[in-house]
């Protein structure tokens, strides 16, 4: 039988000790708590070259966004990774994934552009899908400002941002863009349908609640029927066929497993070629807990690795 990590089971037991989210708090304050839980989880970092703020295009307005350019990026302009961050659509930005997103620039020695999307409930479904293909095109019609090669992109993201780079290359299909190279979808949301079993059997004890994604679900979207657009659940998109390769991540103790199988295997039933690692001992959020997650530096490095091989083919 699988076991948790013993660090997470560690660190989870002494949650329970003590009060965690109250989701009926309002979403600043579920916000400062992210923020909190966020820095606590996370130790030192990789050294950057350089970090800059950029503005970029969003689909309504100008977004926040800031470029990490590691030291063994080698040359001005190279391939490049845009990542949306997690966080149920509600919390997250540029600062919660600032170690995620440097680990990843570094492993995978390439820029990588982190957006700060517009969040829910001051701005729900659809804001944050169309800013995400926004910034996606922006990226790549500006790729000399920011130092990419416009023909070696990928987009990435984890949780509510792996929902929206599975979006973005689903749209940029359907509406032309970016050339992408891949995506990287880590332990993403890819449906607001209905519960799984994996939904069911690990609805408490494992940092994403069920409380947490009701949260989530209320604030982002506008009525149920936003749930059956593709730009909120992908996993209802047919065609799938031309898609770039992708790289999915999933956990064995995250709520989220069995609807990222799904959609994997969804996209590799339509010839799209997918690498999948399950880290069974894991956690939704893993990737963001590199202070108690035994295996999470590892799991970001294969996936610099991986990111590597993709955009210098």
């Amino acid at each position: 039988m699988i076991q948790l990590d013993p660090r997470l089971q560690s660190y989870l037991d002494k949650l329970r000790e003590k009060p965690g989210f109250d989701w009926r708090s309002s979403v600043e304050e579920v916000r400062r708590m992210f923020w909190k839980q966020a820095h606590a989880l996370e130790a030192d970092a990789p050294v950057m070259l350089e970090t800059r703020a950029v503005k970029v295009a969003g689909a309504e307005s100008p977004l926040d966004a800031r470029l990490y350019v590691p030291y063994a990026v080698g040359a001005d302009h190279g391939p490049g990774i845009i990542y949306f961050h997690g966080g149920g659509f509600t919390v997250g930005d540029l600062d919660s994934h600032e170690m995620l997103c440097r680990r990843l620039a570094d492993s995978a020695r390439v820029r990588v552009l982190s957006v700060a999307y517009r969040l829910a409930p001051e701005h729900k479904f659809p804001a944050a899908p169309e800013d995400a293909y926004a910034a996606t095109q922006w990226a790549a019609t500006h790729a000399d400002a920011i130092g990419f090669d416009a023909d070696r992109i990928m987009v990435a993201g984890d949780s509510a941002g792996g929902c929206l780079s599975a979006v973005v290359a689903q749209e940029t299909k359907k509406r032309g863009g970016a050339a992408l190279r891949a995506q990287m979808l880590i332990y993403p949301c890819t449906q607001f349908l209905q519960l799984t079993p994996s939904q069911i059997r690990l609805k408490e004890g494992y940092f994403l609640t069920q409380a947490a994604q009701d949260f989530f679900r209320d604030k982002y979207l506008r009525t149920r029927e936003d749930a059956l657009d593709t730009r909120c659940s992908p996993i209802l998109e047919n065609d799938l066929f031309g898609l770039p390769p992708a790289y999915l991540v999933t956990a064995g103790f995250d709520p989220l497993l069995d609807e990222g199988v799904a959609y994997g295997d969804k996209l590799a039933a339509c010839g799209v070629a997918v690498t999948h690692r399950n880290y069974a001992s894991q956690v939704h959020g893993f990737f963001n807990m590199t202070a108690i997650s035994t295996g999470a530096r590892d799991a970001i490095a294969e996936a610099g690795h991986w990111a590597a091989d993709m955009l210098n083919r």
